[in-house]
């Protein structure tokens, strides 16, 4: 409650300021016939509209989510500042086309006196305090609709410094296309900084994820035990608040309880990386521990190397159930072996076999060869 008081108040001043500034720059204007400084009344006076738009934008973009907007109400700060944008191009469009009309052409006698200047000084020291704290408050409380409308404050401080030359440029060189000029420089100006905002705001809601936040969440995904794999990961903004949700793949043999606690540390992990994040972690059991399924060749290799140690081999075979392997064969000994020796032969194959296949089971049938016995493979 008093993060939404503190924004629709600063969101409140800023009415307030516009509609003065807007007023002071069209009467100034209207006096004189200064194009420059009529361009500037009309870049005020959408700011007076911008500045309306953000005080309803903040009042309405704080409630909670009720039955119709599940996630809240934040998109409307980013359609306030998409709607100040339009207002901003259209306005830019009628400043170009008088400007270029009286330099085509068009005579204009323009009185610059010093209410011409005073008021643009004014217009900056204003524009100049409600931009900072516009843009303290904004980032304080990650406001689309606060920041929007400390870019126009901060775009005004500009345009009035271009105004002003060109003020000085036609009272005391003479230069009579100054004016009209400095408000084709005040339009160009103000198009620039109303596409970046724009971008900014159609990427917000076109739900474009926020920069770095997605490469800074797995990579700390990727410092906890117990995850297999992350399987989606889905990030968007709406006004302060920003969500995330994800579905990742735990090791099966996990109990629920461990399984519970890794989903709150990853919560967590989110909230550090994302300050107020609203974050949704789903998890899924590995269906089966991944073991590589070995051909019979890999564990013919091992009882290659070691041929020296018995006679020959028969009946080799892997059986594979769930996470368990059964490695069984038959194995000739020589006929005047002993059994001591022969069980050293069987441990060592054994071993090789383990370390090849973690957890194995190996049954090794001893049989003694005669020398009728061929080898059979």
């Amino acid at each position: 409650m008093m993060e939404n008081n503190e924004k629709t108040r600063i969101a409140l001043t800023s009415v307030l300021a516009a509609v003065f500034l807007t007023g002071l720059k069209l009467v100034v204007g209207l006096a004189t016939n200064s194009l420059g400084i009529l361009s500037e009344a009309a870049h005020s006076g959408l700011d007076l509209v911008a500045a309306l738009m953000t005080l309803f934008a903040v009042k309405i973009s704080d409630r909670p989510p009720d039955d119709t907007h599940h996630y809240g109400h934040g998109k409307v700060e980013g359609f306030s500042a998409f709607m100040e944008v339009v207002l901003l191009l259209v306005t830019c469009g009628y400043i170009i086309y008088e400007a270029v009309e009286r330099i085509t052409g068009k005579a204009a006698h323009v009185e610059v006196n010093i209410y011409s200047f005073g008021v643009m000084a004014i217009s900056i020291i204003v524009d100049i305090s409600r931009s900072t704290v516009l843009y303290r408050v904004a980032r304080k409380h990650r406001s689309q609709a606060l920041e929007a409308d400390a870019l126009h404050f901060s775009s005004d401080i500009w345009s009035s410094a271009v105004v002003i030359v060109g003020l000085v440029a036609y009272k005391f060189f003479g230069f009579s296309l100054a004016d009209s000029i400095a408000a084709l420089i005040v339009a160009v100006l103000v198009i620039i900084v109303s596409i970046r905002l724009g971008v900014r705001t159609i990427n917000v809601l076109l739900d474009q994820a926020p920069t770095g936040v997605q490469q800074k969440i797995e990579k700390a995904l990727s410092q906890v035990q117990g995850i297999e794999r992350l399987d989606t990961l889905r990030i968007r903004s709406a006004g302060a608040r920003t969500f995330v949700d994800m579905r990742l793949t735990l090791d099966s043999r996990l109990s629920f309880t461990e399984a519970h606690r890794i989903a709150s540390l990853i919560e967590q992990k989110v909230s550090d990386i994302v300050p107020g994040a609203d974050a949704l972690v789903h998890v899924n059991p590995s269906k089966e521990r991944s073991f590589k399924v070995l051909p019979k060749e890999d564990i013919s290799g091992i009882l290659t190397e070691h041929q020296d140690l018995f006679v020959a081999y028969h009946d080799l075979n892997i059986v594979h159930h769930q996470d368990q392997y059964l490695v069984t064969m038959h194995l000739l000994m020589g006929a005047d072996s002993r059994l001591e020796e022969a069980h050293k032969v069987c441990d060592h194959l054994e071993r090789d076999i383990k370390q090849l296949i973690p957890k194995a089971t190996v049954n090794i049938h001893l049989e003694p060869a005669v020398p009728a016995d061929k080898p059979r493979h």
